[in-house]
């Protein structure tokens, strides 16, 4: 459950404390109880120009404040006295330069035990499109691709476009992957697996007819992971969406930001799409993303490029473009080649 009501934070640009802690709960809260608690926190946060996120799961805490180090301070002596919850760790405590989380009073994310659960299935998706997504999952954890490639060609027979069957179908499906090792329901092994497998049966859409296309674009467009991110589900059917809008398509997988910023010099793209796991929350890798941003724009000085992020972690809005620097965070891969075409031309027109 994503909760989202915010304001943009005063004094974004000033260096900010940033404080992020672990706790258990001493009783089992409901779903009511950690939506009272907050809704009194954003109020809090709001007047104290704090901004952050929480994080219920298994009973357990995860929280991060970020905001001047006084109105930080304040807070932190508050929840140590709380008594709802204890064995509290401090994580990680330090001084940052902007925040991560600039447009959240407070980001809530948890799962509840008086909830369905509903990472797989989202409470407003029609019934026959949730039986795809659990088919597809299905057929990925069994790596049967021959019947993946029947499923995407019966789709496209009852006329799903491409980019209908990538953002409801095969993203929700990588998403629900991520949720079954999350839940110790499969192997990291299952998990490459089974994304193997969507990517396999996205790259079988390329043909089928998009609802948006863009021809002989001229545009270059450098599709990236970010610096050691090991699922390229994502990235590599973006792929095919820039080909067929002509647009010039170069790849990397880093293992390094130097890597990446090294193949970003070299071929100076008019955009660059650096993308997280289509499976995986990578809350974690959001100060390494905006590091490496930053270090592109230096790179890119005297070329401007337009800079995109994507992966779960955007399309579940728990992050927003502003927060790591970039020009664009894509919610979904449909449709992404035409946004970044538009802003390209944005950019040279400026």
């Amino acid at each position: 459950m994503l909760v989202q009501d915010a304001q943009e934070p005063q004094g974004v640009d000033e260096w900010v404390a940033c404080l992020t802690y672990k706790s258990t709960a001493t009783a089992t809260p409901r779903a009511r109880d950690i939506d009272a608690l907050a809704g009194r926190a954003r109020a809090r946060n709001r007047s104290l120009d704090v901004t952050g996120m929480l994080l219920f799961e298994d009973g357990c805490f995860l929280q991060t404040l970020e905001g001047p180090p006084q109105a930080v301070a304040q807070l932190w002596s508050s929840i140590q006295r709380d008594e709802r919850h204890d064995h509290i760790e401090v994580l990680s405590e330090h001084m940052a330069a902007s925040r991560l989380f600039s447009d959240w009073d407070l980001l809530l994310e948890g799962r509840f035990g008086d909830l369905p659960d509903q990472r797989a299935r989202a409470a407003n998706t029609p019934p026959a499109v949730a039986e795809h997504v659990a088919r597809l999952v299905e057929l990925a954890l069994n790596a049967d691709d021959l019947a993946l490639g029947t499923v995407m060609a019966d789709l496209a027979e009852q006329g799903w476009t491409s980019d209908a069957i990538l953002s409801l179908l095969i993203e929700p499906a990588a998403r629900a992957l991520g949720d079954a090792w999350l839940d110790d329901q499969c192997s990291e092994l299952d998990l490459t697996i089974g994304l193997s497998m969507l990517q396999l049966a996205g790259h079988a859409v390329r043909y089928i007819p998009s609802a948006q296309s863009i021809r002989n674009s001229r545009y270059r467009v450098l599709l990236a992971t970010a610096p050691g991110e090991k699922h390229m589900l994502g990235t590599t059917l973006l792929a095919d969406q820039f080909l067929a809008g002509g647009w010039q398509v170069d790849m990397a997988f880093p293992e390094s930001e130097e890597a990446l910023t090294n193949q970003m010099n070299a071929q100076h793209p008019d955009a660059v799409d650096i993308g997280l796991s289509d499976a995986m929350p990578r809350q974690h890798a959001l100060e390494q993303l905006r590091s490496t941003i930053e270090h592109s724009r230096l790179i890119l000085a005297e070329h401007p490029t337009v800079v995109s992020v994507g992966g779960r972690l955007f399309a579940e809005a728990a992050a927003t473009a502003l927060s790591v620097g970039a020009d664009h965070a894509r919610k979904g891969l449909a449709g992404t080649s035409v946004r970044l075409a538009e802003l390209v031309r944005q950019n040279r027109k400026g």
